[in-house]
């Protein structure tokens, strides 16, 4: 394999001539955000094995184990904030922006298709900002343009703040925390989520909350939840939409993932095979960069509003 090109204002008048834009991104575009990774040298999956804690198998031998790894992840993820790649990226889905930076965009109404392996709700937390900004500064935003720029971010392994019941299979959203009480103690969080100790599953969070009584309504029956996340050996969400759109793409962003990871990791071999650009953004050289067009290594939060500012730079001369 030829070694990917790191020449930036080429991939920028790439950039800038392209129909249409995808981006992927995984675990590195939260890291600068304080969110840890999953593999690498200091990643989760060297510390505690993934089938473990991430699998419906797991889950269904020890619910309280999966939960006790779950719980404070989702509680670092609620505590942090978009860094500046999640704000560089979300910015492209204000009309005004897009038409300043991909000025050849067959369907410039259309923010580019952004997809995110991410759980942590960051990347939507961003795009809020992000139109939150364009309508103060004067963009005129109404409800369905803002739900069509919500559509094309798409969280494939879920959100942190999506719930289903095991039972009624009521789908619940929640922003609060603790989600159930034996989540404060961190001594049997932590020795549960090493296996030394086992949470009984009427100590978990359950549907209708803690104030439960006794209720078998939809939405309020007393069951057991789960996080509505894609676990190792389930079908990422929305993936209909991403193969649909995938074929028309003609420059895919790869940022923040080691593209180790199915459907993800065949998302760039899908664009190159219709003749589209692939290009890498990465804190260093992971697995199949070598099959990339361009690569670009540091951290997302620097590399990300650096190819934004050079591109509108570029553009602008």
């Amino acid at each position: 394999m030829s070694t990917p090109s790191s020449d930036l204002d080429t991939f920028c008048n790439i950039l800038s001539r392209c129909k249409c834009l995808a981006i992927s991104t995984g675990a590195g575009l939260s890291a600068g955000s304080g969110v840890p990774t999953y593999r690498g040298v200091d990643g989760q999956w060297t510390k505690i094995n993934p089938m473990d804690v991430v699998s419906l198998q797991a889950f269904t031998d020890n619910p309280g184990r999966v939960w006790a790894f779950f719980h404070p992840k989702r509680d670092a993820c609620i505590k942090a904030q978009p860094n500046a790649a999640h704000h560089a990226l979300a910015s492209l889905s204000v009309s005004s922006v897009r038409r300043k930076l991909l000025p050849n965009l067959i369907d410039q109404t259309k923010s580019p298709l952004y997809i995110t392996q991410n759980f942590d709700g960051l990347c939507r937390r961003a795009l809020d900002t992000a139109l939150d900004n364009a309508e103060k500064g004067g963009e005129i935003l109404d409800k369905d343009t803002r739900q069509a720029a919500h559509e094309r971010l798409i969280e494939i392994h879920g959100s942190c703040y999506r719930f289903l019941c095991t039972q009624c299979k009521a789908l619940k959203t929640r922003f609060d925390t603790p989600l159930a009480d034996i989540f404060t103690n961190e001594d049997v969080v932590e020795q549960a989520k090493n296996g030394e100790y086992t949470i009984a599953v009427g100590q978990l969070p359950r549907c209708g909350g803690s104030q439960w009584a006794g209720s078998n309504r939809y939405g309020q029956c007393g069951g057991l939840l789960r996080p509505a996340v894609t676990w190792f050996g389930e079908i990422p969400e929305g993936q209909g939409e991403v193969v649909r759109n995938l074929t028309k793409v003609d420059v895919l962003l790869v940022i923040g993932t080691t593209s180790l990871v199915h459907p993800a990791a065949s998302y760039a071999t899908t664009v190159q095979k219709n003749g589209g650009i692939v290009a890498v953004f990465n804190l260093g050289e992971t697995h199949g960069d070598d099959k990339a067009d361009f690569a670009f290594y540091g951290p997302c939060e620097e590399t990300i509003p650096k190819l934004l500012e050079r591109l509108a730079e570029l553009n602008a001369a």
